[in-house]
């Protein structure tokens, strides 16, 4: 490490070149990588649902499809509209009562049993299906064109219409997000460090870092907009404190070493040995994103991995080559140091070692219990704001037709008429169904299918099957929902045992049940590789069940507040943000922990040495705290997309938690355990007293 530390200081200016050169290619990967708004394109292919998705897509050329509220118009003019949106492109079929009918026939002839199902109060139902799918740019591409034609006198809703709003909203925010992170986390350095110059630095090494991560993205095809989010905002949290340990480092060594290339090399060095354990366990937690089944995981998992992995490498190349070449500016900034020393919070802890270990011993339970009732929701649309055009729309179906989702039922197409409209009937009488809308339906009202254009059939039948539109009245990803789905599963294999319930009713009950199982998988194996790394980098197999102890109930305590506020969380949040919190903040204990034990085995009294330890750590763990709080909290808080503010709102509070719970409870357990950690821990060769 010594070669490449001095190769990094005496050609520092080359290294800040390449830098500069290599941001070109990053851009260009980072607006060529494809956003990804849809979550349910992330539940496992194999699932029954997607197979439904597929077969709509393939046979019926039924990628997605909305139900539109249409102000009431007379019939032609319903149809001449209905014939501008048919050929919008990307749209496949446009059906409504006007359909049945045309111009010839009034509506009011039609039973009203079929009226009332499809018109309210002056409007209409208009059934809208794509040729290509939820998210696709083309099913996106059509909504936004046949909102500009309809204007307000037609409403879209289903999950196109939501994914096209939340990338409208995610893109007017996403500037602002980092806008905000970086404005923070400026503001705390400058309070915090020694220099007004250092944290532009500091950020800039980031920044550069960031766009290194976010433009290699494009080697994945395409993120999640929850990804692209989070990991920019993670990111300059999580590595942060690399950044401020080298600077610390470095400063020291300028008082020891007149030459500041080789005080920079040995803060390079320094570096270099001291972070690979912390990077590591933070590499390792976001990698453990990558075991869920829903492969949301897998995608922040990688990018956020990737970013450590990057931010290490611009911290000890990129950030000192910077200090180096700016070291005059850097002189000429400095100021006082604001931060103060923190010994009365220090003597008070171990004063009170006993007392913060009973209240530990006292809270860990509770705390778990509380971790565990946190409510949590699934509605991917909470977040769109009221003046949206989905959510105008989604109240106009629940309002005038008390209708929330919607579904569709395969069948195989040589059912029997007989059969077929039975079990239509059978839907249409489940509680909470809205309407059964298929073929037969016009059969029981006297009425014939042929009255349907051969274009129209092509809805409901394919060469292998025969579709039936199901409006039900219950809300996305609610018990209710569910247990109608379980119900109209029974009903269809009653009839057909192939039957395939599909649409984005059931794609939620199955994001729900798999999330379920993601939480407790992911926190296990999170824990289960963190634990082996530590186990490896301490030396020791009671010291990682110490600290993950520690960080652990910071987690629950991050959590269990939710509860108690009565706040809901959104799920992803719920599976996430254990990982996130312990791979990100178990280094504030490792380095605790490490300086305590270098303090031991130099033969420091236990008391001493914990007082020693928490000394020189406590403004490095308040710093690189603060820095992650800072760069979270004001995304947390400005957010309208819930699903990316709720996330960032409980990263934030998990970072002064977990600076509050190693500060306090670390340093009590360290001095407590002391006999068991020697015993336990390699590197002890004799007891050492004290």
């Amino acid at each position: 490490m010594k070669k490449i530390s001095e190769f990094i200081c005496q050609h520092r200016l080359l290294i800040v070149i390449l830098s500069g050169i290599l941001i070109v290619p990053a851009l260009l990967g980072y607006v060529s990588t494809k956003v990804n708004y849809d979550l349910l394109v992330y539940l496992p292919s194999e699932i029954e649902t997607l197979e439904g998705q597929e077969i709509l897509t393939e046979e019926f050329g039924m990628g997605a499809f909305s139900v539109a509220v249409v102000e009431k118009m007379p019939a032609k003019q319903l149809l001449d509209l209905e014939e501008k949106i048919r050929n919008v492109e990307g749209v496949k079929q446009v059906i409504s009562l006007a359909d049945l009918t045309g111009t010839a026939i009034p509506t009011d002839f039609l039973p009203s049993e079929i009226k009332e199902k499809v018109t309210h109060d002056g409007t209409e139902l208009v059934v809208v299906t794509f040729r290509d799918g939820t998210s696709d740019e083309n099913t996106l591409a059509a909504v936004e064109e046949i909102r500009s034609l309809a204007g307000q006198s037609c409403l879209i809703g289903g999950m196109s219409a939501m994914v096209l709003d939340t990338k409208t909203l995610f893109n007017s925010e996403t500037i602002i997000y980092v806008l905000i992170a970086v404005g923070l986390s400026l503001l705390i350095l400058m309070l915090c460090l020694d220099s007004y110059f250092v944290p532009f630095l500091m950020i800039g090494s980031i920044g550069i870092a960031l766009l290194f991560n976010m433009g290699t993205n494009i080697f994945l095809g395409e993120i999640s907009y929850i990804t692209k989010a989070i990991s920019a905002v993670l990111q300059l949290g999580v590595t942060m404190d690399f950044s401020i340990f080298l600077y610390h480092k470095y400063e020291a060594a300028k008082k020891q070493e007149r030459d500041r290339l080789r005080a920079m090399s040995q803060a390079i060095q320094a570096t270099a040995s001291s972070v690979v354990g912390s990077a590591l366990t933070t590499f390792a937690g976001f990698l453990a994103l990558c075991t869920m089944s829903l492969t949301l995981g897998t995608d922040i998992g990688i990018v956020m991995a990737k970013g450590v992995v990057l931010g290490v490498l611009c911290a000890i190349t990129t950030f000192p080559a910077l200090l180096l070449v700016c070291d005059k500016w850097i002189e000429k900034t400095k100021h006082r140091e604001i931060l103060p020393k923190f010994t009365h919070v220090r003597d008070f802890i171990l004063k009170n070692r006993k007392i913060i270990l009973v209240i530990f011993g006292v809270l860990l339970i509770p705390a778990y219990v509380l971790n565990t009732k946190t409510e949590v929701y699934y509605k991917l649309d909470s977040s769109i704001p009221a003046d949206y055009e989905y959510s105008k729309a989604t109240k106009a179906l629940r309002e005038d037709y008390g209708m929330e989702s919607q579904m569709i039922v395969l069948v195989k197409a040589d059912l029997e008429e007989a059969k077929l409209s039975a079990m239509t009937n059978e839907i249409d009488a489940i509680d909470g169904i809205g309407a059964a809308l298929s073929p037969s339906i016009l059969n029981d009202y006297g009425l014939s299918e042929e009255l349907l254009s051969e274009e129209l059939q092509g809805i409901f039948h394919s060469d292998q099957h025969t579709a039936i539109i199901i409006l039900s009245d219950y809300g996305i990803a609610t018990d209710e929902l569910n247990r109608q789905i379980a119900k109209l599963n029974e009903v269809v294999h009653s009839y057909d045992d192939s039957a395939i319930v599909a649409g984005e009713g059931p794609l939620m009950k199955d994001l729900v049940e798999i999330s379920d199982r993601d939480f407790t998988n992911v926190n296990l194996v999170s824990i289960a590789v963190i634990f082996v790394i530590m186990a490896i980098v301490l030396k020791s197999i009671s010291l990682p069940v110490l600290l993950m102890a520690a960080i652990e109930f910071a987690i629950f305590l991050n959590m269990g507040f939710s509860f108690v506020t009565g706040t809901e969380i959104p799920f992803i949040a719920s599976i996430i943000i254990g990982t996130i919190q312990l791979g990100a903040t178990i280094d504030y204990a490792i380095l605790l922990t490490t300086k305590y034990l270098g303090e031991r085995q130099a033969g420091t009294a236990k008391l001493a040495a914990a007082r020693n330890a928490l000394g020189s750590s406590i403004q490095s763990i308040f710093v690189s705290a603060m820095c992650f709080f800072g760069a979270t909290i004001g995304v947390g808080l400005f957010s309208q997309i819930d699903m990316i503010g709720s996330v960032c709102e409980l990263i934030a509070r998990g970072a002064i938690i977990s600076m509050v719970v190693v500060l306090t409870v670390v340093p009590s357990l360290l001095v407590t355990c002391d006999g068991l950690i020697q015993k336990t821990t390699l590197g002890f060769n004799k007891r050492i007293k004290g």
